[in-house]
């Protein structure tokens, strides 16, 4: 590899973590406008920590254990080929650090603290990696046995199954485990309504979001030579056909409308290089729909309180995403071939079937050992004076 392409390569791939890396910043304001006041400074903090978190979990071993590789060597070795192994690893940490951020909406506002921590810890060490070894390094010959037996490899390009069904099914164990917010499903039948705290924040969260996943799914290209702008065109038009899907299944909510965009990314992942536009365009406005009926299936009839909904978002439509790639991905429907319906919805079975295990087992644990919801009174206060002993917009000054 000449020196100009070390240069511009290492280049590509981290202006795709920078851009990764500000998704988080999404993450942390659709949580934000979404729960209630009392618990908007415990967003900000939860996405921030939790990402710093994930950086030693996924340095010291999760990427050891998705590449086979450690950096516990000389910075002369690691800044060969100008240290592209580095900021690739910072592109893929950005990864493994969403799925904390997709977890950290469904458990809000009754969450301890320390627990989650130590939950974001082993899973990006430990329970994500192990799913990505096998998806995107062939891992334990899964890949090869797909292969073999459907006629092509699982196809997760930028991570629809990967990244955000995992994220979300993992998610969906913690979200039951906690048990809905006090008063949220009323004894009379009646269920309590927490609407937005704040439209223009959620907006926010979901525009940096927006803009931020063209470095997520253009960038996982990983070298220059390989970028596509099928992949960026496929991923705008999946984003305006989850925004219209949303708005009209949405009745005009905003809420809806800007949580479509995100359901629509979320499913064009796996398939965002081998689609055709127009099939990305119904992947995005099916994965819509799709949010808009089981989020509120969730809430009003299953009555499970995942606060933002991460288990119909990234979970469900993650899901989507992943089989969708084996049909729309197809000759047949305009795309460029190489992928079969069997070997997506084999792959996406086998990482949401990980997902719920490794989400079971860790907060499984965790509850049985530290507890994973604050006691009565602390939720009542909200986590933000509880945990971090202020509040998003203090009323007064404290004099000490």
């Amino acid at each position: 590899m000449d020196a100009p392409k070390q240069g511009a390569d290492a280049l590509f791939i981290l202006l795709g973590g920078i851009m990764v890396l500000a998704m988080h910043a999404g993450f942390a304001f659709l949580e934000l406008g979404t729960v209630r006041k009392k618990n908007q400074v415990n967003a900000l903090v939860k996405i921030l920590v939790d990402f710093s978190v994930s950086t030693i979990a996924y340095f010291a071993v999760g990427y050891g254990v998705a590449y086979g590789t450690h950096f516990f060597i000389g910075a002369d070795v690691l800044a060969q080929k100008n240290g592209y192994d580095l900021v690739k690893f910072f592109f893929l940490l950005t990864f493994a650090a969403a799925i904390p951020a997709i977890i950290s909406g469904g458990i809000a506002e009754r969450a301890k603290f320390w627990p989650q921590l130590i939950a974001t810890a082993v899973i990006v060490g430990l329970v994500y990696p192990f799913f990505e070894g096998i998806a995107w390094n062939g891992h334990f010959g899964v890949q090869a046995w797909i292969e073999a037996t459907t006629g092509a490899a699982f196809h997760d390009f930028a991570g629809s199954v990967v990244v955000h069904a995992v994220g979300g099914w993992i998610a969906l164990p913690a979200v039951l485990l906690l048990g809905a917010r006090a008063n949220r499903y009323r004894k009379d039948g009646a269920i309590s309504a927490h609407p937005p705290s704040n439209i223009p924040f959620l907006a926010l969260g979901a525009w940096i979001l927006i803009v931020g996943w063209f470095g997520f799914n253009v960038m996982s290209a990983q070298t220059l030579d390989k970028i596509s702008g099928l992949v960026a065109v496929n991923s705008l038009m999946a984003m305006v056909g989850g925004t219209l899907a949303a708005l009209l299944a949405g009745r005009n909510d905003p809420g809806f409308v800007h949580n479509g965009p995100l359901a629509g990314l979320v499913a064009v992942c796996a398939g965002s290089d081998v689609m055709h536009p127009l099939g990305a365009l119904v992947v995005g406005a099916v994965a819509g729909l799709l949010f808009v009926r089981l989020f509120t299936l969730t809430q009003n009839r299953w009555k499970i309180d995942d606060v933002l909904g991460v288990w119909p978002l990234h979970g469900l439509c993650g899901t989507w995403g992943g089989i969708a790639a084996g049909l729309f991905g197809q000759h047949a429907l305009g795309g460029l071939g190489g992928v079969s319906l069997g070997a997506q919805l084999l792959g996406t079975a086998l990482g949401v079937g990980w997902a719920l295990l490794g989400g079971a087992v860790v907060y499984g644990a965790l509850k049985a050992t530290l507890g994973l919801r604050l006691d009565a009174e602390s939720e009542h206060d909200g986590a933000d004076l509880t945990i971090h002993k202020i509040s998003a917009t203090p009323e007064r000054e404290v004099s000490w």
